[in-house]
C-alpha cells in the first residue's frame, strides 16, 4: 500500500524514482517529463484498479488535484462516472432508481464518492475508506509535453489533434492553502481573426479553500472549468439548484449553477509523446 501511495504522490523526480522499482511500466514513467516540478498525466492512458476479490473494478482518471498546504502537497484522483448497476447479475444490470456513480481517490485512501439521483437525497456524497481494497495505480505521463505559451501555439496544437491538458492554480490568502487543478482538455474554442481561444472542461474536483478539512477529500466539489486568458478562471459548480415552471419553485436537485469566477494561474500543457 506504500508503494501505491509513492506512485499517487509522484509530484517530483525522486518520488518517480521511488515508483520505479515498483513495476516495469511505472519505471518506464520514471522518464516523463514535469512542468513546474509535477509530471503531467496522460488522461488517455491512467487508471486506478480495484483489488478486493468481490470487484477489482477499473476506474479511469478524468482529473486531478493537487492541494498545497506549506510544505505537504496532498492528491485527489477523480474518476469518470457510470451509472448505478446490479453489479454480475444475471439479468436487469442498471438499478430501477438509477444514479449518477463518479468517484474521488484520496492519496491517503479515502474515497469521496457521489451518488447523484434526479432529486436530492443524503445519499449524494460519502466518504469511506479502501472501498474496493487497496488501490492499484496505473498511471501514466506525459514524456514530451510543453506548455503553450501563445495563441498561435495554442491554435496549432488544437488544430494539429495534440492532446492537451490545462492546469488551474487557486489559493486562498488567509488559510495559506494552494490547489492545482488539472484536467484533459475536452472542448476548446478557437477565434482565429480575434486570435481568442476558450477551454470548456469537466467534470474537476473544486476545493474549499478556505479551512483545512479532516479527512481531506471532503473539502471537494464537483465543477467544470472555463479560462481564455491566464489570470481568471470561472467555475460552475454542482449544487442543490431549484427547477422553477413559471418563476416558482417546484423541486430541487442537484444542477451545475450559480457560475463563480476566481483569480487564477492558468496554463495549457500539450502532450507531445505519451
Amino acid at each position: 500500500m506504500q508503494s501505491d501511495r509513492r506512485a499517487f504522490l509522484a509530484g517530483a523526480t525522486a518520488a518517480l524514482v521511488q515508483v520505479a522499482a515498483a513495476s516495469d511500466s511505472q519505471a518506464a514513467d520514471a522518464k516523463s517529463a514535469a512542468i513546474d516540478n509535477l509530471p503531467v498525466l496522460d488522461y488517455g492512458r491512467s487508471f486506478v484498479c480495484g483489488t478486493a476479490d468481490f470487484n477489482r473494478v477499473r476506474f479511469w482518471v478524468e482529473s486531478r488535484t493537487v492541494l498545497i498546504d506549506g510544505d505537504q502537497r496532498h492528491e485527489f484522483l477523480q474518476f469518470g462516472s457510470c451509472k448505478s448497476e446490479n453489479t454480475f447479475a444475471e439479468k436487469d444490470l442498471f438499478a430501477t432508481d438509477n444514479y449518477d456513480f463518479l468517484p474521488i481517490l484520496a492519496d491517503d485512501g479515502n474515497w469521496l464518492i457521489f451518488r447523484r439521483k434526479n432529486r436530492i437525497t443524503p445519499e449524494y456524497r460519502s466518504i469511506k475508506k479502501e472501498v474496493w481494497g487497496p488501490a492499484d495505480y496505473k498511471l501514466k505521463f506525459g514524456r514530451t509535453v510543453r506548455t503553450l505559451d501563445s495563441f498561435e501555439a495554442i491554435r496549432d496544437a488544437t488544430a494539429a489533434g495534440t492532446p492537451l491538458v490545462s492546469r488551474t492554480e487557486i489559493s486562498d490568502e488567509q488559510s495559506g492553502l494552494r490547489a492545482i487543478m488539472e484536467a484533459p482538455v475536452k472542448t476548446i474554442n478557437i477565434e482565429p481573426n480575434s486570435k481568442m481561444y476558450q477551454i470548456d472542461t469537466g467534470p474537476i474536483a473544486l476545493p474549499d479553500l478556505s479551512r483545512r478539512y479532516e479527512p481531506r477529500v471532503d473539502c471537494l466539489r464537483l465543477a467544470f472549468v472555463a479560462f481564455n486568458v491566464p489570470h481568471f478562471a470561472d467555475f460552475v459548480v454542482e449544487q442543490s439548484t431549484p427547477v422553477l415552471e413559471d418563476g416558482q419553485e417546484k423541486a430541487r436537485t442537484f444542477h451545475y449553477s450559480s457560475p463563480i469566477s476566481l483569480p487564477a494561474k492558468n496554463i495549457l500543457i500539450a502532450l507531445d509523446e505519451t
